[in-house]
């Protein structure tokens, strides 16, 4: 017997079924290399023994990890800036939910596990995790040997804590996103100083996401820490960065944390990292330019198009689930009709606006929050195309000659020439949508029904961040309880397909769900997903090992200067 084969023998004799399923389906070759180590690692497989099963098993013609190989050699020391978009409203673990507010809660905080940028996921303060049968029961054991940057160790009670406080519905985390009808405080249980087990509301084969990066509130913070308190006071964490100043609107500062539990040569390289906070996005990718900043951690390709073809600058391109979502009231005129809201959708020509919004820098959307990105997306379900005259048919089948809405959004990215786009698409069936585009907070407003132009619009463009799976995708926008449903979608066969593809933890199994998630919302069409874009991050030439992720993190951990 081969000697790789006899190994990998011995590892399935190890694994769970399901486990030994999702090997089976490699070794079919129904799944590639990619796949299959994405898939392993929320299984609880580390991604050394999932890439050794894909080499063992896998088929020669299997895509690779797409891993980015071992970091570069840098210099120990220095100070590195980081121009990021600025936090939408105060640092705190229980609201931020922007892109600048996780950057910044991602150097000094850390959670369970971490999302990269291939969707494969990596213990940080879990070191392993398992699951019962149904995967109802999520058991992860925590690393030892970590303290906070304000001297106390980290124990079982803080993860547990962290938890509770997150997935209360009374709490007003931003999390409850993803933990709305996953997991309930009581749920979340002690078993030992080192291990702590989640017991869900109902099954769910991806929750090993849910406590990662990708869940960016829910980075484990002591149990005595007051989540009505000023975080900004201490920006408290387990992370390798501890916060040396702070200043509103303007930047933070932090020194490599003494305390760190990573010693060695796996400790931070740098000595000082400062991220500048910049309202718009030109000035960044100017102050890039003329090296003011090291490293800017997310630009539009539009924007940068300096960049591109600069020899003093590094481009770092991510394929994401990164998406706009063009929401529809279902429970208001026009859009009460679905055949309103399909004739919307109809106008849009998608590869054109790929093109010339984002120079080719995105994926055609097909109105579904499946992304080309996701394994279990059903690739085989026909892309929706612009066709004017079906949209006029359709508007004739619905008895409209037209209609007047405004459409509520806000002032960042490509997001404004979108909606002058779909202002100007509208005029094919008699539309005439006055646009109000605000800046990002007044558009948000407090995030919740009747205090939200987002929630609250006849019509809205939203920005949803990448995610490594889309439960949040499905459930919170979409969902007839969704704590983002600004569209007012309410559809129990919707509802239950969710819960299905939720609970299933096969691959398979997961994508066969989706084909029939994606038949049912190209139907009924609540939101337009015109399209899913690449996340761009861009460094000078002589930065390396900085890690963005399609989220919007901006991990420098292992980041350096040349050496």
């Amino acid at each position: 017997m081969d000697e790789l084969q006899r190994r990998a023998d011995n590892v399935r004799a190890r694994r769970t079924s399901l486990e030994n399923h999702l090997i089976d389906e490699l070794a079919a070759g129904r799944l590639s290399r990619r796949d299959f180590i994405r898939r392993a690692t929320v299984l609880g497989m580390s991604v050394g023994v999932a890439g050794f099963l894909a080499a063992a098993c896998g088929k020669s013609s299997s895509t690779g990890t797409g891993g980015a190989g071992a970091p570069a050699t840098v210099k120990k020391g220095g100070t590195m800036s980081v121009g990021i978009i600025a936090p939408a409203g105060a640092i705190s673990p229980l609201t931020v939910s922007d892109e600048g507010g996780l950057a910044v809660l991602g150097q000094a905080g850390e959670y369970l596990t971490w999302s990269d940028k291939d969707l494969k996921l990596s213990g940080v303060l879990a070191e392993s995790w398992t699951h019962n049968d149904d995967a109802s029961e999520w058991t992860f054991k925590l690393r030892q040997g970590v303290t906070f940057n304000n001297g106390q160790p980290m124990k079982a009670e803080d993860v547990a804590k962290t938890f509770k406080v997150h997935s209360d519905p009374k709490g007003g985390s931003n999390a409850l996103s993803a933990f709305t009808g996953v997991l309930s405080p009581a749920g979340v249980r002690v078993v030992d100083d080192s291990t702590v087990t989640f017991h869900l509301d109902a099954p769910n084969g991806n929750f090993p996401y849910l406590v990662s990066s990708d869940n960016y509130n829910t980075i484990i913070l002591p149990a005595n820490y007051d989540y009505g308190g000023k975080y900004e006071s201490s920006f408290v964490g387990t992370g390798p960065w501890k916060m040396t100043s702070f200043k509103r609107g303007a930047e933070v500062a932090y020194a490599k944390n003494p305390s760190y539990w990573q010693t060695g040569a796996a400790a931070p390289a740098l000595d000082e990292i400062t991220l500048k906070f910049y309202a718009e996005e030109q000035p960044r990718v100017l102050a890039l330019q003329s090296k003011q900043l090291d490293v800017v951690s997310q630009f539009s390709a539009s924007t940068g198009t300096p960049l591109f073809g600069n020899p003093n600058v590094k481009i770092i391109e991510l394929r994401s689930s990164a998406h706009r979502q063009v929401h529809m009231r279902t429970d208001k005129e026009p859009f009460t009709d679905k055949r309103v809201r399909q004739a919307m959708a109809l106008l849009l020509d998608r590869p054109a606006l790929v093109k010339g919004l984002l120079g080719g820098k995105a994926e055609p959307g097909n109105d579904s929050p499946f992304a080309p990105v996701f394994p279990s997306t059903d690739s085989s379900v026909a892309q929706r195309a612009k066709d004017v005259n079906q949209a006029k048919q359709l508007m004739q089948a619905a008895g409209k000659s037209g209609f007047s809405v405004t459409l509520a959004t806000w002032n960042g990215y490509e997001i404004p020439l979108l909606a002058q786009a779909i202002k100007d698409a509208a005029r094919e069936i008699g539309g005439n949508i006055t646009l109000s585009v605000t800046d990002a907070g007044t558009y948000y407003g407090d995030a919740v029904f009747g205090k939200s132009p987002w929630l609250d619009s006849t019509m809205g463009i939203t920005d949803y961040g990448h995610r490594g799976v889309p439960n949040v995708f499905l459930g919170a926008p979409l969902t007839s309880k969704g704590t983002w449903n600004g569209a007012h979608f309410k559809n129990s066969q919707y509802d239950g397909l969710v819960n299905q593809y939720l609970a299933a933890v096969d691959l398979q199994a997961q994508r066969g769900i989706a084909g029939q998630i994606e038949r049912l919302l190209l139907d009924e069409t609540p939101i337009i997903f015109p399209y899913f874009y690449a996340h761009l991050s861009a460094t000078q030439s002589n930065v390396a090992n900085v890690e963005p992720t399609g989220m919007g993190h901006i991990r420098m951990l292992k980041a350096g200067f040349s050496a």
